[in-house]
């Protein structure tokens, strides 16, 4: 089975998105709709449809999708971490239409100021409750805020957490040695698992992907590994570097090296295992 692990919607007749606002490019709607004839002609065979702003309503709309579109299979959504009732939000989202796909949540925290906001006791105990729902707890974040995220994976072995992007690294000379330390301490934590994806959009207007990646990848592949490395489009977003059949060249690309199976866990089995989506 085919995962792409992380992508998003969104309906700008429904609700606004005020981040698009400086990015042009995608300041309009993009539906599952339009996204399904990637999916077919790359032999995607289900899709986590991830959240996109922090506000209560979106979640539900995602999970009713979950109940009608054939791809997407799994959930990750939004509530408030810092709300003192999250365990009793976390039930009522599982209750509603398609409920049963919500698989995750997910906090924008690259748009927090405080680059230890992981550590604050409120967040601390938001995704504490997250993890003993049974939930993933997804980590968006900038690269100064990647030391506080490893230390919250660290500190509450109990939670699975997933890293999106990779953890957003610097692609460059510069930025390879502390994101691979960081990437080497998270590695430890067997409750962490990382996305492949976001990283085609890091790289610069002229570089050719795979080979600025390539860094990246391998140190990847030798830290957590095929079993706790599962691939992303990060589409739409990833329209303002490549299309999605070039983004998941790029990844296959960046793959190569595997065996069967190790190719087979990033593109599929590893973010079944890790979000419970059945075959």
């Amino acid at each position: 089975m085919r995962i792409d692990a992380h992508h998003h919607l969104w309906d700008l007749g429904v609700r606004d998105q005020p981040w698009t606002h400086a990015v042009p490019a995608l300041r309009r709607t993009f539906t599952a709709a339009e996204l399904r004839p990637a999916l077919d002609r790359n032999a995607i065979d289900a899709t986590v449809v991830v959240q996109t702003i922090a506000v209560p309503e979106e979640t539900p709309e995602l999970l009713a999708l979950a109940a009608e579109d054939p791809h997407v299979r799994a959930v990750v959504g939004w509530t408030s971490l810092t709300d003192p009732g999250v365990a009793d939000r976390l039930a009522e989202l599982r209750e509603r239409p398609g409920g049963s796909a919500l698989v995750g949540i997910r906090h924008g925290i690259q748009d927090e100021t405080d680059p230890d906001w992981t550590a604050r006791p409120d967040v601390r105990r938001g995704i504490e409750a997250v993890g003993a729902a049974g939930l993933v707890y997804e980590l968006l974040v900038r690269p100064d805020q990647l030391p506080a995220a490893v230390r919250t994976v660290r500190d509450l072995p109990d939670v699975r957490f997933v890293l999106d992007h990779a953890g957003n690294p610097v692609v460059g000379a510069d930025g390879l040695a502390p994101w691979t330390a960081l990437l080497t301490e998270l590695a430890d934590c067997p409750n962490a698992a990382v996305k492949l994806s976001g990283l085609v959009t890091r790289t610069g207007a002229d570089a050719d992907p795979a080979r600025a990646l390539r860094p990246y990848a391998d140190v990847l592949l030798a830290t957590v590994g095929p079993d706790r490395l599962m691939y992303g489009s990060d589409w739409p977003v990833c329209l303002l570097a490549a299309d999605y059949d070039d983004v998941l060249a790029v990844a296959e690309t960046l793959m190569d090296q595997l065996g069967a199976d190790e190719r087979e866990a990033v593109f599929g089995t590893t973010a079944a295992r890790w979000y419970g989506i059945a075959a």
